[in-house]
């Protein structure tokens, strides 16, 4: 099967998107973004394979009469359990790292407690493993970096105290540790996790109407498809640091163009708000870029600053909006400056503001530039698509919403649930066009 894949590199989070040769998505995949792009870009790639094959493992079980209505939760299964594969699997090379790691001379008079330390730490990772991807069980992310490392703080500190290590020498060993293993995209042979992965799952279930046999069978014959790496175009905020030729690079205003127009075909007016910067495009009937204006000089207003905001308050990224959309008051916010950020934040709640409100204000901060830079680019025409990071946040949508009906009146807003992977769809079909089109 002929496969085209666009990669959006982006400065918080890699994406990419695999397309067969009509121009139907099969797979999506998305990593957090690294100081090393050819890592991301590995990862963000094999993460859309692997949703590839997930999609081919969908059709083939669907044509199974006796399945109807048990497709989503056997597919479901399957992945927790490949996923939980792949977490063994870079437990196992981040355990290895940090005991390599437990020999440095720093560590001389008492290596050999600390060595037992991390093997007894990650003895009790091993150990907890399944209940992070039982069914229901509830991740605040799901990359390895983040899972390993909250689970480490939590077993790692007593398991010190017991072995007299210092904590601090075990901490050591995992930071320096994790930025190895995180560069080392899982590796070892796909095909064989997912039939690991099926075997597990299958020996969960005990109230399928079809016999076990038959779902192996359709498992396998998915997996006997060969996926052929076709074309490649990469696009971002680092395409530069992509490892592509040129041919292979496009930019991300003409991918998210492209990508908005196929998500939705009649979108003249494109908003992304992505982690570094903020673009406002202007498309025609075909998603061809017509005009655009963009951030310059810095983040601001952009999801850095929202991420910046975040850590000053000790938040989750993703508890801003919900929290934002609590506010009773309206609070002025004079700057997106992420310099100046926490500075004002810290003025606003020392002299008595509430949080919610504050963060009410900043939203409206950041979608008042953003409406900004909309004008510029020629104001808000029907239809109108929000697309990035920030699309998935609550109060950013609301403050949005209500400016452009203040502004332009009634406008259809389009806002797709996977439109973070705006800029990896166009290229993906960019790839796809520098085939088919040729032929």
């Amino acid at each position: 099967m002929k496969c085209f894949i666009g990669i959006d590199l982006g400065s918080t989070t890699t994406k990419a998107v695999v397309m067969d040769e009509n121009g139907v998505q099969l797979g999506r995949g998305i990593t957090n973004s690294r100081s090393n792009y050819d890592t991301a870009s590995a990862v963000a790639k094999q993460e859309a394979w692997i949703d590839t094959r997930l999609t081919l493992f969908r059709r083939n079980l669907e044509g199974e009469e006796g399945l109807a209505g048990e497709v989503d939760r056997l597919l479901d299964g399957l992945e927790r359990n490949f996923r939980l594969e792949q977490y063994l699997e870079q437990l196992d090379d981040l355990q290895a790292t940090c005991l390599g790691n437990a020999g440095d001379l720093r560590f001389h008079a008492f290596r050999e407690r600390l060595e037992g330390a991390v093997s007894d730490t990650f003895e009790r990772l091993r150990a907890d493993a399944a209940s992070l991807y039982a069914p229901g069980a509830a991740r605040k992310s799901d990359f390895f970096r983040d899972i390993a490392g909250s689970q480490y703080l939590q077993v790692s500190e007593p398991i010190a105290e017991a072995a007299n290590v210092p904590y601090d020498a075990l901490l050591n060993v995992y930071d320096k540790s994790i930025i190895e293993v995180e560069n080392r995209p899982p590796g070892g042979d796909m095909d064989n996790k997912f039939l690991r992965a099926l075997d597990r799952e299958l020996r969960q279930l005990s109230d399928l109407a079809v016999e076990r046999a038959v779902i192996a069978r359709h498992i396998t014959d998915a997996l006997a498809v060969e996926l052929e790496e076709t074309y490649v175009v990469g696009t971002g905020y680092g395409r530069v640091r992509l490892p592509f030729p040129k041919e292979h690079i496009r930019s991300e205003i003409l991918c998210h163009g492209l990508g908005a127009h196929m998500m939705y075909p009649g979108t003249r007016t494109v908003l992304d708000i992505g982690g570094q910067d903020t673009k406002g495009i202007q498309v025609d009937e075909q998603g061809i870029v017509v005009n655009f204006q963009m951030n310059d000089r810095c983040a601001a207003g952009c999801g850095r600053y929202l991420g910046y905001i975040a850590d000053e308050m000790n938040l989750g990224l993703h508890e801003l909006g919900p929290m934002a959309m609590k506010s009773t008051k309206r609070v002025r916010i004079n700057s997106t400056c992420t310099v100046f950020a926490g500075a004002e934040l810290r003025d606003r709640l020392s002299l008595g503001e509430k949080r919610e409100d504050i963060m009410a204000g900043l939203h409206r901060a950041i979608i008042m530039r953003a409406m900004s830079i909309l004008s510029r680019s020629g104001g808000v025409q029907d239809q109108f698509t929000f697309t990035g990071g920030v699309a998935k946040n609550e109060s950013a949508v609301h403050e949005l919403t209500r400016l452009v009906a203040e502004n332009y009146g009634e406008v259809t807003i389009n806002i797709d649930p996977n439109s973070i992977y705006t800029g990896a769809l166009g290229a993906s079909e960019f790839a796809r066009r520098a085939v088919m089109e040729a032929a």
